[in-house]
């Protein structure tokens, strides 16, 4: 079909629209989680898309032709396989905080799964998907490395302390004799 039939029929012009929009939200991401969206009440769904939203994660049903030729089209064609059945897909800037909820949602509810996605710009598999997920939240993960950074120094000021109780008890055991 030639450039100009394709320019006159409204469908190609907003499956074309659509296309860019998810190529846009591809490059702007982190990652992409694909999940399988099938089974799901309205009302999960709502708090699903609540809590994402509030994570600052995209999350939207896409034909898979369409996720296909935006994959395809930014050099991303190792999701190929994955486009079957309904699909939905975050977009996350915070991958850790996205793969939580997602985990988090699939393991109460047993009713949708991981498919596989994109982790900056690599390929990964559902388990590692689902594995991202049981991982502390990044603050948790700083908390951690400043605690670990904290105990030396605080263990080396107990010892200090100690010394120097330990040198006034001494200067002030001869006095008392």
């Amino acid at each position: 079909m030639s450039k100009l039939a394709k320019e006159q029929k409204p469908q190609f012009i907003a499956k074309e629209k659509q296309v860019a929009e998810l190529q846009q939200l591809i490059s702007d991401s982190e990652a992409i989680f694909l999940t399988n969206y099938c089974g799901i009440t309205v009302e999960k769904d709502v708090a699903l898309r609540a809590k994402l939203r509030n994570a600052g994660v995209d999350y939207r049903v896409a034909k898979n032709t369409l996720l296909r030729i935006a994959c395809d089209n930014l050099g991303d064609n190792c999701l190929d396989e994955y486009f079957n059945g309904p699909t939905a897909v975050a977009f996350a800037k915070d991958p850790a905080a996205a793969a939580k909820i997602l985990s988090e949602f699939i393991r109460d509810n047993k009713v949708t799964s991981f498919k596989a996605g994109l982790l900056n710009g690599k390929f990964i598999d559902a388990k590692g998907i689902d594995t991202l997920g049981k991982l502390p939240s990044r603050e948790v993960l700083l908390a951690q490395v400043a605690g670990c950074f904290a105990a030396p120094m605080a263990a080396l000021a107990r010892v200090t302390n100690l010394v120097k109780e330990a040198k006034e008890a001494a200067a002030a055991a001869p006095a008392a004799e």
